[in-house]
């Protein structure tokens, strides 16, 4: 664990000659850890020099840790380390990669969103427009509707005079017949004069003349409501156009309804597809945890096994270190004695050099050997605390890593058996043949000692039962191997489902905007039909009254016509009579009678 107090560089070793040729050893520093995951290069050319532990070879990386005062804490090789930097860096990309595609698929919601609302703010401008021009045709009728109103009280006020011409009219006819009553009355009654006087026939010519006068010309009436039928037609005209309109919208309204209901059957179908695909994701990670479940307990098997089989390396190596200890115990007879007893004396000292050689070579190497085993066992205890602290994506890179220890280790270990062997028994080969050669140079050896047991029965049996637990090993590495492999099949399937799933969220959500949208729309069409609709049919009603009253008006102006065109004939008729009587009276026969 790194001091609060220092600071963690890269560096790179460089050496400088002396002056009778030894080196002195430098830390060129290339890089500076500013925290966990940030690393900075340094500037410039920066060198400090190295302690004189370090017997790094020249061009080596190391990581160096400084205090504060520029001191030399620690060193190691940068190896591990390098790797270590250069995972994490890997995972902080891959991380990154997956922010950036949600940033992105935020980005383009974004976008979308953008879009629609530039689309509503259209749509709304649109149908502001809509309404301001559906306003000022308003207007316009209620103009048109007032002139309307102009030319009903107009046509009201030649009714009403109409009414008192004829009520005129009706009294000199009265009149009229009142005196045609009296002359008749007088003839009746013998009246010496068959005739009128003067006095008389200048009432009834000036009764005849005043209803000449009562007698109103209906032309003019008849221009005016022909101007008021006129009109009427062109306010018809006009709110046919609007009745079109509003059929044409209210059709599309019912095409919008008749969309809305195939996007609300298509919007079901989403959302059970969502349903499903949630089902299949949540059925994926079960299955995922049961994966993971199975490798957790072969890995607490396959450790357990790699415990008994440690136990059967500590047997093993304390039986070799009881054959280094006594020599009551061997491993079996491996020296033809006579033949050594029958040798050369030089032959054989020769060859118990070369035996001690062998021995001393094969005793360095196996050392050697057990230092590696070493380092792969401290390795796998350093991955086993990785794996316990990091989450769960590294941890899968972390166990393969792990497995792939396990297995050099294995294989290490197991090639250590027989080296371990092998030096054990060229090690009693060098003390047989040593122990000959002593005895027929003539040197004093100790009194044979009792017939030494045999562990080579011992041994192989432990052999066997650590070659039976590498096999349970191999088998549960194996069978954890493919377990990892479909457990990071089923991750990326599970991956590709939350995408897919997050893409039919996203279109879901997209298409109930989209058909909220199209629904208010609707109700804004329905407002708008409701609107034409309250305002249409009030106007309708009374222009169809007003076509009435002028319908009524024209025949009432038709009858007065006949009525006018009959009393004037009478009237005619009337005068052309007294024209007569006035004619005869003037003659002498009319007079003489």
């Amino acid at each position: 664990m790194r001091g609060l107090a220092s600071v963690l560089y890269l560096a790179e070793v460089q050496r400088k000659s002396g002056f009778i040729g030894s080196s002195k050893a430098e830390f060129k520093f290339l890089a500076c850890q500013r925290s966990e995951q940030n690393w900075s290069a340094v500037p410039g050319d920066e060198h400090i020099p190295a302690p004189d532990d370090a017997t790094y070879g020249a061009g080596a990386l190391v990581m160096v840790e400084l205090t504060n005062s520029r001191q030399i804490q620690r060193h190691y090789e940068a190896g591990r380390s390098l790797v270590n930097i250069l995972q994490n860096f890997s995972s902080l990309s891959k991380k990154f990669k997956t922010q950036e595609d949600e940033i992105e698929q935020w980005k383009q919601s974004l976008t979308y969103q953008s879009q629609e609302l530039n689309r509503r703010e259209m749509e709304i401008e649109v149908k502001q427009e809509e309404i301001e021009q559906a306003a000022a045709e308003l207007d316009q009728v209620a103009i048109e509707r007032n002139e309307l109103e102009q030319h009903k009280a107009e046509v009201e006020e030649l009714r009403i005079d109409l009414e008192r011409k004829n009520s005129e009219l009706e009294g000199a006819w009265a009149h009229l017949n009142g005196e045609i009553q009296r002359f008749e009355e007088r003839q009746a009654a013998g009246i010496a004069s068959s005739g009128l006087d003067e006095q008389q026939m200048q009432q009834v010519q000036m009764a005849l003349e005043q209803l000449m006068g009562t007698v109103m010309p209906t032309e003019s009436v008849r221009e005016h409501v022909t101007q008021s039928f006129d009109l009427i037609a062109q306010q018809q005209a006009g709110l046919d156009q609007h009745w079109q309109a509003l059929e044409q919208k209210q059709s599309a309204v019912g095409d919008r309804q008749h969309k809305l209901s195939s996007q609300s059957e298509a919007l079901d179908q989403q959302k059970q597809s969502v349903a499903e695909a949630e089902s299949q994701l949540q059925s994926a990670q079960v299955t995922q945890q049961q994966q993971q479940a199975r490798l957790e307990q072969l890995e607490q098997q396959s450790q357990t096994f790699s415990q008994q089989i440690e136990a059967q390396n500590s047997l093993h190596q304390r039986v070799y270190d009881l054959l280094n200890a006594s020599d009551q115990v061997r491993l079996g007879k491996k020296v033809d004695v006579s033949a050594l007893e029958e040798m050369p004396i030089e032959a054989l000292q020769s060859l118990v050099s070369d035996l001690e050689q062998d021995l001393d070579k094969m005793s360095r190497f196996v050392s050697d050997q057990e230092e590696e085993l070493k380092l792969e066992q401290q390795a796998i205890d350093e991955l086993g605390s990785k794996i316990a602290a990091a989450n769960e994506y590294d941890r899968m890179q972390l166990e393969a890593e792990m497995t792939d220890e396990k297995d050099r280790y294995q294989m290490l270990n197991q090639t250590l058996v027989g080296q371990r062997r092998n030096l054990q028994e060229r090690g009693e080969m060098l003390s047989q043949h040593r122990a000959v050669l002593l005895r027929r140079q003539g040197h004093a050896i100790e009194s044979e000692n009792p017939e030494p047991a045999d562990l080579e029965p011992v041994l192989t049996h432990i052999d066997e039962m650590r070659q039976q637990l590498a096999e349970r090993v191999q088998q549960l590495d194996a069978e954890a191997a493919g377990l990892r492999s479909q457990i990071e099949s089923c991750q990326q399937e599970v991956e590709r489902g939350q995408q897919e799933l997050d893409n039919q969220r996203q279109a879901l959500h997209q298409a109930e905007a989209q058909f909220s949208s199209q629904q208010a729309e609707v109700v804004t069409l329905q407002g708008q039909i409701q609107l034409y609709e309250g305002m249409l049919h009030p106007v309708q009603g009374r222009l169809n009254d007003y076509r009435q009253q002028l319908e009524q008006i024209s025949n009432l102006i038709g009858q007065f016509q006949e009525t006018s065109d009959y009393q004037l004939q009478a009237i005619a008729g009337m005068q052309q009579t007294i024209q007569s009587l006035a004619a005869a009276e003037s003659t002498p026969e009319y007079a003489a009678v």
